[in-house]
């Protein structure tokens, strides 16, 4: 999953930045409301953090600017603007959620978990994909009841398909919300880990579960 952190303060947007990269998402950042409105129109993001007191472009300005062509990427606003009136608003402008500042940083990533399952009809905390489970919280992945082991990267990437079940995911699509600018479209590293995310399956499952279609990309079926 690809998130947006738009925070003009350093230390809170590298902190953020941190900490969800350890939770195994890719992560961008960005200082100002314009250059957040320029990059928000270039990549398809899976989740927006956004400060509203920001150089450039306010951040309801910046909010208001993405709903006007794109009414699904979810919105977290994270502000200082306590009143009513802001929190109001930002959900009137079509924010999911709105949080304000101080705040703990569990409540945070349980918020971020949250919205990011919106991208699924599956709504809970634990994703499933016939006998594939994994703990959105945890991180904890187990196929055909057995827990297995995976990196940080490779539990990204079950998780971005275990979130579109049945749908051929591309090569490219894949890159843009797991790796990032990380490689490029030529690497390898796709097939690698989907080559290593395979053998754990297949181990656990006695099958593979995970279909190459040709020149479309993969699959993740759940017979």
């Amino acid at each position: 999953m690809r998130i947006l952190v738009v925070e003009d303060d350093l230390d809170l947007r590298e902190s953020l930045a941190e900490g969800l990269t350890l939770e195994g998402y890719l992560v961008d950042t960005a200082e100002r409301g314009d250059e957040a409105d320029l990059m928000l129109f270039d990549v398809d993001y899976d989740l927006v953090v956004l400060d509203l007191n920001l150089p450039g472009l306010d951040g309801m300005e910046v909010l208001q600017r993405l709903r006007g062509y794109d009414k699904q990427t979810n919105v977290l606003i994270l502000s200082v603007r306590a009143d009513l009136e802001d929190k109001t608003a930002g959900l009137d402008e079509g924010a999911n959620d709105y949080m304000t500042k101080p705040f703990h940083f569990d409540e945070f990533l349980a918020r971020v978990r949250a919205l990011l399952r919106r991208c699924t009809v599956q709504e809970r905390r634990v994703l499933t994909c016939g006998a594939i489970t994994m703990d959105t919280a945890s991180r904890q992945v187990c196929a055909g009841g057995r827990p297995i082991t995976l990196t940080a990267k490779k539990t990204a990437l079950l998780e971005y398909l275990l979130v579109h079940p049945g749908e051929t995911i591309s090569q490219a699509r894949l890159i843009e919300h797991i790796w990032g600018e990380e490689i490029d479209e030529f690497s390898n590293s796709v097939q690698v880990h989907i080559s290593t995310l395979r053998r754990k399956l297949r181990a656990a499952l006695g099958r593979d579960p995970i279909r190459t279609r040709i020149g479309a990309g993969y699959c993740l079926e759940e017979e």
